[in-house]
């Protein structure tokens, strides 16, 4: 009898014990958002630290406790789906914090447990709305990691369950918010048809995905261009802000089509884990295989032992990168002087911008800085007034106004900017007063009629180049499908391409060191060390010759620019670019889109 009480009593403290682990992972998870500044380094990482570790202890709890929780408790597969779901949002936001896109893997292995073994499979037989809310949640993030990771067939199941989800929810519950996860269901197919810019096909004639189609949307050992390294390639890029304000354009869960494209291009592709993502539950009775309770991220949880503190950050795999979904012009400027701050010795800024312009009426500007317009960063209503915004940028207001006077104060440290949008050449003229390294890429302005519609809401053809050169020279010559075989050869034109440009790159500052010749700014070759600067640079090229050469992109306005000027006869009108480019042309039987030039091989 006395063994029994034991027992009973033993149960019960097992139960108080995961109450209180639960409460308290609840309570530290909601305190990510709720307390935590989204910006800096050092704030965040203790308190990541001790809400990963508390829900590292739940989740190997519920493990080894599970039949006295399932019969004293009655824990239901539901909740254990709920704490799955939270550690891999942890897994999610540890990504966003870091940028290390091997723990995108992490969180893709706790969402794939969740659906392969079911867990909210009753969700909707408990009668409770808010748990099919936190079903269709799951289902939403769940898409997100899929897409960032590139799992394209995946991607179109979970959305059509999405959608079953959603109609099961509508007709049980009739809910107040049945519309809004309509316009969210509505908004991840629109994103997906938009991403699908050219199909490569298979032999079967079914689209494949393949590294971004294999041109490489995040750097790999086989896409990094080559380079002849030199004592003057000094920089490296560590702090990253990507901003995406522009109106109309697909978007999902805050990602603008030019956000998830420019975020991939400055990523390396993630490695499998070396460990296996699943154990098996200690042998529990036959319960199923559950995520590793004992998960830990290769590089280290914040606070821990084996995470990588600021002073050794140059080792990361990716630089460290800011994404803003519209911000205010506050946001954005406290966002840009955290990355400031944050900058190592040797490390380089990027700020990239997809904004719609900004005009100035101002006939005869006087400053540069102020007086040409800017970029709308956000489309909220003014506080002062209540006056609207306009889309097209006719009537920001100026407090929703980034203008190039805004970044001077930035450029005192090595600073690469990308801006992308229809009044992009106005950041032309900002001035270097402190003598550091700037380099400034600015979009055409302007396109032509028959490609404004669609690049207007699928995104910009100029963050397209950057992003997957080939992709956009075939979006350009209407070419909607490719066959892998046929794919993979004219692959070879782009890299031998950037080959020949980084060679001429190099050449041409070995030609001014020995003839004093300044046939390129040295903030190039600076940036030029970086594999993903130089990337950049290079894919900048590529989009540059190839729409010189472009029958439909006619007039200064619909090429792109960059400060300080790439020398022309010995980089962008190079007769071997040129050449490189028609015989690609010709490989893709499209040779009629462009100018005449020597025949192709």
């Amino acid at each position: 009898m006395v063994k029994m009480e034991s027992t009973e009593e033993q149960d019960r403290k097992l139960v108080l014990e995961f109450c209180h682990l639960l409460e308290k992972s609840k309570q530290l998870f909601n305190g990510l958002s709720r307390d935590l500044p989204q910006y800096g380094h050092r704030q965040w990482q203790a308190y990541f630290g001790r809400t990963f570790d508390v829900y590292t202890k739940l989740w190997k709890f519920q493990q080894q406790h599970r039949l006295v929780l399932d019969s004293k408790y009655g824990l239901k597969r539901w909740q254990i789906g709920e704490i799955a779901s939270k550690i891999g949002q942890l897994y999610y936001h540890y990504y966003l914090r870091t940028s290390e896109t091997n723990y995108l893997n992490e969180a893709y292995q706790f969402y794939a447990a969740i659906r392969g073994r079911a867990y909210y499979s009753r969700a909707a037989k408990e009668d409770r709305p808010d748990l099919m809310v936190k079903k269709l949640r799951y289902y939403a993030r769940f898409i997100v990691v899929c897409l960032l990771l590139k799992k394209m067939k995946l991607v179109r199941e979970l959305v059509t369950e999405l959608e079953k989800q959603i109609q099961e929810y509508t007709n049980t519950y009739e809910p107040e918010d049945h519309l809004e996860w309509s316009l969210v269901l509505e908004e991840i197919k629109g994103f997906i048809k938009a991403e699908a810019a050219v199909a490569v096909l298979h032999a079967d004639s079914n689209p494949i995905i393949l590294s971004h189609s294999g041109s490489g949307s995040r750097l790999s050992p086989l896409t990094t261009p080559p380079c002849e390294r030199s004592p003057h390639m000094t920089l490296s890029l560590q702090e990253i802000l990507i901003v995406g304000s522009a109106c109309e354009q697909a978007k999902f869960s805050e990602l603008t089509m030019d956000m998830f494209r420019m975020l991939q291009t400055l990523e390396r592709e993630p490695t499998e884990s070396a460990t296996n993502p699943l154990s098996m539950s200690h042998g529990l009775h036959g319960h199923d295989a559950s995520p590793a309770a004992s998960r830990i991220p290769p590089y280290g949880v914040p606070g821990s032992k084996g995470y990588m503190e600021n002073g050794r950050r140059d080792s990361r795999d990716n630089p460290h990168k800011y994404l803003l979904y519209k911000p205010s012009i506050s946001q954005l400027l406290v966002f840009l002087a955290s990355g400031f701050k944050e900058l190592p010795l040797g490390g380089a800024l990027l700020l990239y911008m997809s904004a719609d312009g900004c005009f100035s009426t101002t006939k005869h500007p006087e400053d540069y800085g102020y007086e040409l317009g800017g970029l709308g960063t956000s489309v909220k209503r003014d506080s002062v007034d209540g006056g609207g915004l306009s889309c097209r940028g006719k009537s920001y207001k100026e407090n929703h106004c980034l203008y190039p006077g805004d970044l001077y104060p930035f450029t005192r440290r090595p600073m690469f900017i990308i801006i992308d949008s229809d009044n992009s050449f106005v950041f032309q003229h900002i001035p270097r007063y402190f003598g550091q390294p700037l380099v400034i890429l600015m979009s055409p302005q302007d396109v032509p009629p028959a490609f404004q519609a669609d690049v207007q809401h699928h995104g910009s053809l100029f963050t397209l180049f950057l992003h997957s050169p080939l992709t956009a020279l075939c979006y350009i010559c209407n070419v909607g499908d490719v066959p892998i075989h046929h794919w993979e050869r004219c692959q070879t034109y782009v890299d031998r391409f950037i080959t020949e440009a980084s060679r001429l790159v190099t050449r041409c500052r070995i030609d001014e060191i020995e003839q004093g010749i300044g046939f390129i700014d040295s903030s190039y070759v600076q940036f030029f060390g970086d594999d993903f600067l130089r990337t950049l640079i290079l894919r900048f090229v590529f989009c540059d010759v190839v729409l010189r050469l472009h029958r439909g992109f006619r007039g200064r306005h619909m090429r792109p620019r960059c400060e300080p000027q790439l020398p022309a006869n010995e980089l962008l009108e190079h007769p071997s670019l040129s050449h490189i480019i028609f015989q690609l042309a010709s490989a893709l039987d499209v040779r009629n889109h462009f100018s005449e030039g020597p025949e192709c091989d």
